[in-house]
């Protein structure tokens, strides 16, 4: 499965809000995700992806793992909890998490408003993620209805920059 898009040219990069990729995302987070830095946007030396992501009320990022990736998650707007190796972590404004390679973690809005985060992959790829189980996003659209993750998202995710499903994968209710 070919998931990447092709490299921009090393250089120096400005953008607005406006000037971003933007994807509706599927459940069970059903928020939305914008692109900020990605090699497709602007080239480097030293490959990585930047954005942010809203979860709705109620909504969570399943438990992962990244085998090959380091991720950076900082927490500007909403209440929840991060889960991270097991072990449960308020996130509210200000919190910053950092991920090493292969350490399984979820996130879960608990709160009444969106939780919403800047998050940082070294190296990149979870962009493509985003791309590929999300829709298009245009400034001003209408919150769409709870759609379903495509059929292959497992498929999509070992291509780009996720570890196998866990056999025990928890979910908000288990904990």
């Amino acid at each position: 499965m070919d998931t990447k898009q092709d490299t921009a040219a090393i250089g120096v990069l400005v953008s607005g809000p406006q000037d971003r990729e933007s994807y509706w995302q599927p459940v069970p987070a059903n928020g939305h995700i914008d692109v900020a830095l990605a090699p497709h946007i602007v080239g480097m030396e030293f490959p990585f992806a930047m954005g942010t992501q809203n979860v709705a009320p109620g909504g969570y990022v399943r438990e992962h793992t990244h085998e090959e990736n380091e991720e950076a998650v900082f927490v500007l707007e909403g209440r929840g909890r991060a889960v991270i190796a097991g072990q449960e972590h308020p996130m509210e404004p200000g919190t910053m998490v950092f991920l090493p390679r292969g350490v399984r973690h979820m996130f879960i809005n608990e709160g009444a408003t969106d939780l919403r985060w800047v998050w940082l992959i070294n190296p990149n790829g979870l962009e493509d993620f985003f791309r590929l189980i999300g829709r298009p996003r245009q400034p001003g659209d209408k919150v769409p209805v709870n759609f379903p993750r495509p059929e292959n998202v497992l498929e999509i995710e070992r291509a780009t920059v996720f570890g196998a499903q866990p056999e025990d994968q928890r979910r908000p209710e288990d904990l």
